[in-house]
């Protein structure tokens, strides 16, 4: 016995179903402009007011000062004048805002390449040890950078002192050279190679922990793949791995040359432990010479405006290539 199928007769509407649902593959609606202003924006104002208050005033005050004849007098209740840019034409025209500037760029230039090596290379390092030895690297990397500037700077002070410091006692016993009595910050060029092991010791850990984060976000198939085709250990860091950190890296980079770039504390306290100041003042401590010795606080503040111009140009870099390759 066969069953006949029944059609339905035409004009006869069939029971009504579920609606189709709509999938998520067509194109959204952009937010509107009213819901950021009342969601993120609503959120980030507080945080934004306090940073506007606490950097943007003094900022302003700075800007203003380094317009006016702001000296001595000022300081004891004397009204500024106006000056304009008469301030920043004898900063320009000083040979020896140059030379610290051009000292400050090459110090900060050392600091920053050899931050950046032994931090990125660090933290590489970091990935292949075991969970114990891992652990014991990363506590001496927090001890270190938890130390205060000034009692780094210090403490690296009594082991390269001309006496009794611990460098110049080693390099007598392994060289059998009696280089006891030897003045490291008396020479310039010996000054700064102190001061740049110590910001070199600050700075690393910093770099070290960011990178070693951005490390154990690669995926780990991607380099065995690249592992099988044949690609050894730099070729896959240089092709593989540092593509997923680079911007990581830049924001570190940026961040470094901005820090090396405003040192102050570690050379003003060699300075006070033996160095020469006049050959070895950066562009930090040269502001608060001019502004406390020379008491030109006017000059002072269109230094320091320079050397904001120069953060910002560095920033403003960083900020147009990651807006550039977000839009690629």
């Amino acid at each position: 016995m066969t069953q006949t199928a029944t059609r339905p007769r035409r004009g006869a509407t069939s029971a009504p179903g579920p609606a189709p649902q709509k999938t998520g593959s067509g194109p959204r609606r952009p937010p509107k402009r009213g819901s950021f202003l009342r969601g993120p924006a609503a959120l980030l104002a507080p945080a934004g007011i306090i940073v506007a208050i606490l950097t943007g005033w003094p900022l302003v005050k700075l800007l203003v000062m380094s317009f006016q004849e702001y000296g001595r007098a000022q300081i004891f209740g004397a009204a500024p004048e106006f000056v304009w840019f008469d301030n920043y034409l004898r900063v320009l025209a000083d040979p020896a805002f140059w030379g610290v500037l051009t000292r400050s760029l090459a110090f900060a230039g050392v600091n920053v390449a050899l931050t950046m090596v032994l931090g990125v290379g660090i933290a590489a390092m970091m990935t292949k040890l075991a969970k114990p030895m891992r652990i014991l690297v990363s506590i001496g990397l927090l001890l270190a950078w938890a130390m205060p500037p000034i009692s780094a700077t210090t403490i690296w002070g009594w082991i390269f002192e001309t006496r009794s410091g611990l460098a110049n006692y080693v390099i007598t016993q392994l060289t059998g050279v009696d280089f006891i009595g030897h003045s490291w910050l008396f020479d310039p060029f010996s000054f700064f190679f102190v001061a740049t092991v110590i910001v070199t010791w600050m700075g690393v850990p910093f770099v070290a922990f960011t990178t070693f984060a951005a490390l154990m976000q690669v995926p780990g198939e991607v380099l065995e793949a690249a592992s099988l085709d044949g690609a050894n250990g730099w070729q896959r860091f240089r092709a593989v791995t540092f593509p997923f950190i680079r911007s990581v890296v830049v924001v570190v980079l940026v961040l470094q040359i901005i820090w090396d770039m405003r040192v102050f504390t570690q050379i003003y306290t060699l300075q006070t432990i033996g160095g020469l100041r006049s050959e070895t003042n950066v562009i930090g401590t040269y502001i608060y010479e001019v502004a406390t010795a020379g008491g030109d606080q006017g000059a002072a503040g269109a230094i320091a405006v320079i050397l904001v111009a120069i953060m910002l140009v560095v920033s403003g870099y960083y900020v147009f290539a990651t807006v550039r390759e977000e839009e690629l």
